[in-house]
């Protein structure tokens, strides 16, 4: 896991990711000879006027790279598993959302996909939602999905209150985690019970995902690779999972007459004060996963 990177970046390019980590909530800093710099979890994202040199610093390093800044900034994005005009074999595609927002619920989606529906969720455009700038475009591909004929998927959706209630049963989000894409699994099975095989996003030792699975006595085949998202019923899940997390997080920001902002930065904190200082400290376990470090911070 890198800790540090650095490479050169294009005025463009530079002026496209200062505009990504502002509207992502990043904090703004002060660095000597700095462009521009950045702070966020764990991220330290520094762009200096000297010949636009980019470092990024903290244990989101590789994260960010593969997320933010190949895919939205500098278009090196890794070739996909699934390459155009590849027959795209019967199996399950599970991908969550919300796990690293302080605020909104956590949802964890899967698809079925086999040849012609893997087909026509490529005609339609589906990818990674991390890739998609905006919900209007997240909610368009998420009615797309509903509408392939003899489409099946599953969603689990954990809000924040139903969140903080479980969270201490499993002591571990990892665990959590591996819980919610077992339980989808399980109702996709339900809903085709002879797919044989299931694709996840690793996310942890894959043992923790294989042994929740134990645990349903399910026992389909299991894989799970980094950069699943690549693959075509994963991208499915991500944007049907991604479609609810922004519905919630809209509904509740304007019943809460604020909107409540995405990730754990300082936005979030500042935001998570106001909260608490409008509507007092029960409201933040409605709204909130107060298990966040980010919690600390609110309310000392």
């Amino acid at each position: 896991m890198r800790t540090t990177f650095t490479t050169m970046l294009t005025d463009v390019q530079a002026g496209k990711l200062e505009a990504i980590l502002d509207a992502k909530g990043f904090e703004r800093g002060q660095v000597p000879y700095a462009r521009f710099s950045f702070s966020g979890p764990s991220l330290l994202v520094t762009v200096y006027e000297k010949k636009n040199k980019l470092l990024v610093q903290g244990k989101g390093t590789d994260e960010f790279v593969e997320f933010i800044l190949e895919p939205q900034v500098t278009g090196l994005l890794s070739a996909p598993e699934e390459e155009e005009g590849e027959v795209c074999p019967a199996h399950f595609g599970i991908d969550e959302s919300g796990k690293g927002d302080y605020f909104g619920p956590l949802v964890i989606a899967g698809v079925y996909a086999d040849a012609r529906i893997g087909a026509a969720l490529r005609k339609l455009g589906v990818c990674d939602s991390k890739l998609v700038s905006t919900s209007s475009r997240i909610r368009s591909l998420a009615e797309g999905i509903r509408k392939v004929p003899d489409i099946r998927f599953h969603l689990v959706s954990i809000g924040p209150e139903r969140y903080n209630q479980l969270y201490p049963e499993f002591k571990n989000l990892n665990r959590f985690l591996a819980w919610g894409h077992a339980t989808v699994i399980e109702g996709l099975v339900g809903k085709v019970p002879d797919c044989p095989m299931a694709l996840s996003d690793q996310f942890a030792n894959p043992f923790v995902l294989k042994r929740a699975l134990a645990a349903k006595k399910l026992a389909i085949r299991l894989e799970q690779r980094t950069k699943a998202e690549s693959d075509v019923a994963v991208a499915a899940a991500s944007i049907l999972a991604r479609e609810r997390f922004v519905n919630w997080m809209d509904a509740a920001g304007e019943a809460a007459g604020m909107k409540l902002p995405l990730g754990a930065s300082g936005q979030v904190v500042k935001a998570a004060r106001q909260l608490v200082a409008t509507h007092g400290e029960e409201m933040l376990p409605k709204v909130a996963k107060m298990h966040f470090k980010t919690t600390q911070s609110v309310l000392k």
